[in-house]
């Protein structure tokens, strides 16, 4: 029998914070983590509420990339949006 080890995975953590919109939100989660505008709206409604919400579980370094792409892409906006990666 062959053993193959399963990489980790990671959650990318989206934070709440008082000045990037929810609309951006749901678009960033919707372009970059290839949500449907359901599923990208209920996270963004755990955010919200809950002070963070978690995008998406992937590979490291999918997960590190995704997290990068939405960071730059909120910081070209102008917004403060805080973004982790962690081990899930």
């Amino acid at each position: 029998d062959v053993e193959f080890e399963v990489p980790p995975q990671y959650k990318v953590v989206l934070f709440n914070d008082d000045y990037t919109t929810m609309e951006f939100v749901v678009e960033t989660l919707m372009d970059i983590f290839k949500k449907s505008f359901e599923e990208a709206s209920a996270i963004m409604l755990d955010v919200h509420k809950n002070g963070s919400g978690v995008a998406g579980i992937y590979p490291y370094d999918i997960a590190a990339t995704r997290a990068r792409q939405a960071i730059s892409r909120a910081r070209n906006a102008g917004y403060p949006l805080k973004i982790t990666v962690e081990e899930d």
